[in-house]
């Protein structure tokens, strides 16, 4: 804690200097192609950029300002990383044109052009990849038996992030998919709203999610942004109403057949060290005999689940990086940061997930819903028949949504 603190100061100035940076260069672009602007105009407006998204948490103030300011420093996020990838080279091309005599139209217009140019083109289709899901499909064998269920399909999507900017709209691409693909389940691996619980209200989101519905049930789990909020029980509540489960460290056992596991997400150990169940403790109670799918939105405890029995662990909280190169440093983090993997007899799938946190932007990324089967084979085991099917591998099913499935 003492380190995060000595810390805080150094980031912080950090965060200044690079926006500093990159207003310096927004604004030396904007003066060559506009003419001059007031210098305190100018910082006032940047800096409420800049800093948009942290006021427009502010629970005091007009609203619907307090949103705009939300979404608008949101999408800043964007901005500035870019900015700082890009601007640096186009600085020292600005800088050897100006060294070569050139005027501003070439060592200011030029480079500020092609920044524009390649931010417009990585926002359109960063854009496009956020709101076009597709629908990567997977066929899981286990070794169990399930009672008469030879196979379960499952529908599963994590980190919705339902609020100021995914809504009702995304969300009914996700009903509409189920209502088309009707699987026997669906399960949400955490992140459903995005921190705050009021937009969800406010748009009425509830009305729109309830109509997920499957045989067997609709289920989920809390991520670090629902905790972040701080209304969960209501959100448990609202969820309840709209016919979905949330599982706190807890299971359920579906008409005898399987079992479903939910962990609170790691972010509940902040309130001590017993606030969350140990992933072996939490399925110790279950018959092994049954096929036991559990969900931990982070995915950190992969190979503890594998010890633990666990046949399928869902995860998503990474969402692959958002846009690149973001998923470099998610790769290094997690054991499995995107896909498949199969850990002994578990196989452990991480979603990109469904919505997105802060711009609606993804690069090097696309949001996704996942098409599970899993085919229950009884005792036998067969190491050399996984018909497992990754997401990366030439054998995988990756749809648009509204396409028909494959037969």
């Amino acid at each position: 804690m003492n380190r995060m603190l000595l810390a805080l100061p150094i980031i912080l100035a950090v965060f200044i200097g690079l926006n500093v940076y990159i207003g310096w260069n927004a604004k030396l672009f904007l003066e060559w192609m506009a003419g001059p602007i007031p210098g305190p105009v100018f910082w006032a407006l940047f800096l409420l950029l800049a800093f948009g998204f942290p006021l427009g948490r502010m629970k005091r103030g007009p609203g619907p300002a307090l949103r705009l300011l939300k979404v608008a420093g949101a999408y800043y996020f964007a901005v500035f990383e870019f900015g700082c990838l890009l601007l640096p080279p186009a600085d020292i091309a600005g800088w050897l044109l100006r060294k070569a005599g050139f005027g501003p139209d070439l060592y200011i217009g030029v480079p500020g052009a092609v920044v524009l140019a390649v931010l417009l083109v990585l926002f359109t289709a960063g854009s496009y990849n956020a709101w076009s899901p597709v629908v990567r499909e997977y066929r899981l064998e286990v070794a169990k038996d399930a009672g008469d269920l030879r196979e379960l399909r499952i529908l599963a999507a994590s980190d919705l992030h339902l609020g100021h900017i995914v809504g009702n709209r995304h969300l009914r691409r996700l009903v509409r998919e189920a209502e088309k693909r009707k699987p026997d389940l669906i399960l949400l691996a955490g992140d459903v709203i995005d921190d705050d619980i009021e937009p969800f209200i406010r748009n009425r989101m509830d009305g729109t999610i309830a109509g997920l519905k499957a045989p067997y049930g609709v289920y989920a789990v809390l991520g670090n942004h629902e905790y972040y909020g701080g209304r969960i029980e209501e959100w448990v509540r609202r969820a309840a109403d709209a016919g979905i489960r949330v599982l706190r460290d807890e299971t359920a056992t579906i008409k005898g057949r399987f079992h479903i596991a939910g962990r609170k997400d790691k972010t509940a150990e902040s309130a001590g060290p017993d606030s969350r169940l140990p992933v072996d403790r939490l399925l110790q109670p279950l018959d092994p005999r049954l096929p036991i799918l559990l969900m931990d939105h982070q995915p950190l405890a992969l190979r503890e689940a594998a010890r633990a029995g666990a046949d399928l662990v869902l995860s998503g909280h990474t969402h692959r990086g958002q846009f690149a190169p973001n998923h470099l440093l998610t790769r290094r983090l997690f054991e499995l940061d995107w896909g498949y993997k199969r850990i002994g007899n578990t196989h452990a799938l991480v979603s990109s997930g469904f919505g997105t946190w802060g711009p609606a932007l993804r690069i090097a990324s696309r949001c996704e819903l996942l098409d599970i089967t899993l085919v229950f084979t009884g005792a036998q085991r067969s190491e050399n028949r996984d018909i497992s099917r990754n997401a990366a591998s030439p054998d995988s099913v990756t749809m648009e949504l509204g396409q028909p499935a494959p037969t």
